[in-house]
């Protein structure tokens, strides 16, 4: 039996680049970072513009891990 457990949540792409002020590197790999978004960003968040993370890496990671990937 096939499982989706994040129940295909709305994401954001966001692209990682080299700080603009930082001159000592001759180069820097960008990436692009995939952010499925479960919760609500809430009052701290939107005032301060840092994330609260409510998850326990560990079980977040266990969870992942039980979820049937479907491949086409």
């Amino acid at each position: 039996m096939q499982q989706r457990r994040l129940n295909n949540p709305a994401y954001n792409y966001i692209i990682r680049s080299s700080p603009t002020d930082d001159k000592q590197s001759d180069y820097f790999h960008w990436y692009l970072a995939i952010v499925p978004r479960v919760s609500q960003v809430a009052g701290f968040e939107l005032g301060s513009g840092m994330y609260i993370n409510t998850a326990i890496p560990e079980d977040s990671a266990k969870f992942l891990r039980e979820i049937d990937v479907e491949t086409h």
